[in-house]
């Protein structure tokens, strides 16, 4: 996985297999399944940032998902190598947006991209502001 300075166009790699569950029955990858991969490539973004969503969550707050907008340009299938490129197109006072970016891991045709839109919540699903502690994580 390599990371890239953080802005439009760059980000966190993730890389794995498309897995036989995530096709229909064609071998190609069902359109829902990219919106998993999106949360695969946030994950991986955390992790790479130096942390993990579930200490977000054990700080007391959570980042749920108000929007997402997925744009299709071509399909992966069983077996293919996917690489999925996150970064943090915003940050605001109570609100995030990663971007996405898949292709094949052997090729650099970009095959779906995508948005997220996230707000900050406490424990009690009250929008609150970004974290003291968390802003070097997710500032873009």
């Amino acid at each position: 996985m390599r990371t890239y300075p953080r802005g439009a166009g760059n980000g966190v790699d993730s890389e794995f297999h498309v897995r036989y569950a995530e096709t229909d029955n064609m071998g190609i990858v069902h359109h829902s399944t990219y919106l998993v991969y999106f949360e695969e490539g946030r994950s991986e973004y955390m992790r790479q940032m130096g942390s993990d969503y579930a200490h977000v969550e054990a700080s007391g707050y959570n980042l749920p998902v108000t929007e997402a907008q997925v744009r299709f340009s071509g399909s992966l299938r069983y077996g293919q190598k996917v690489r999925v490129r996150t970064w943090i197109a915003e940050s605001r006072s109570r609100r995030l947006t990663f971007a996405y970016e898949i292709t094949a891991a052997d090729s650099a045709e970009v095959l779906v991209t995508g948005v997220t839109h996230h707000i900050w919540t406490d424990r009690d699903g009250k929008v609150t502001r970004l974290p003291e502690r968390w802003r070097s994580h997710f500032e873009a």
